[in-house]
């Protein structure tokens, strides 16, 4: 399957299963690092907690799904910490509840209300779609270039920041042939931050 074949696919067969949304945060030079932009505010939070109550569920790789339970993990106690603003409890509580993916090939078992997902990546996924329901997610950085590879990704969202970092890792950087997107949504926030998704074009060829 060429690449003009994997994003036809991606962009027909969302008609007929879930769609898998890629969602990430992105300076304006292109770094994805979680700590790059600017820091969380109540709207960016509030939007995002929008974005992950959508999804049925959610893909991460083994860092992303560790960094994510370090933080927003709720505690034995029940009591979220004493640094958590009021503002950030819903985006928390929104990711601990939700059903997780995480791909690794570490032996290694997964909780959080998390499975883990081993073999054949496009099968994988593959399987999730074809599943009833509204749509998955994923972030991080290196699963989604995988899947972006594979033609999987229906939509592309990114929080697109007012920063330019200089440094750290690029979206999608290595990704061997370039999809072309159509802008279907955009919003701008106060900070200055736009929120920006794109599909696949139908005749998505890679040139």
């Amino acid at each position: 399957m060429d690449g003009s074949d994997r994003n036809a696919c991606a962009s027909e067969g969302a008609t007929d299963m879930r769609p898998l949304r890629y969602s990430i945060n992105v300076t304006l030079d292109g770094c994805c690092h979680h700590e790059a932009g600017l820091p969380p505010d109540e709207e960016s939070m509030s939007y995002w907690t929008d974005q992950l109550d959508r999804a049925d569920a959610l893909l991460f790789g083994r860092v992303t799904y560790e960094m994510m339970q370090s933080a927003w993990r709720r505690p034995a106690t029940g009591t979220w910490p004493d640094w958590m603003a009021a503002w950030q409890i819903p985006f928390a509580e929104t990711i601990d509840r939700a059903k997780k993916y995480v791909v690794s090939s570490r032996p290694s078992g997964v909780d959080w209300n998390a499975e883990l997902l081993r073999g054949d990546l496009d099968r994988e996924v593959r399987r999730l779609k074809q599943e009833p329901g509204e749509g998955l997610w994923v972030g991080g950085v290196t699963l989604p270039l995988a899947l972006a590879e594979q033609g999987l990704i229906d939509e592309y969202e990114f929080l697109v920041q007012p920063v330019l970092a200089g440094h750290g890792p690029r979206l999608l950087a290595g990704l061997s042939e370039r999809i072309r997107l159509e802008l279907v949504d955009r919003r701008e926030f106060r900070s200055g931050a736009v929120a920006v998704r794109y599909r696949p074009t139908r005749d998505a060829a890679r040139s």
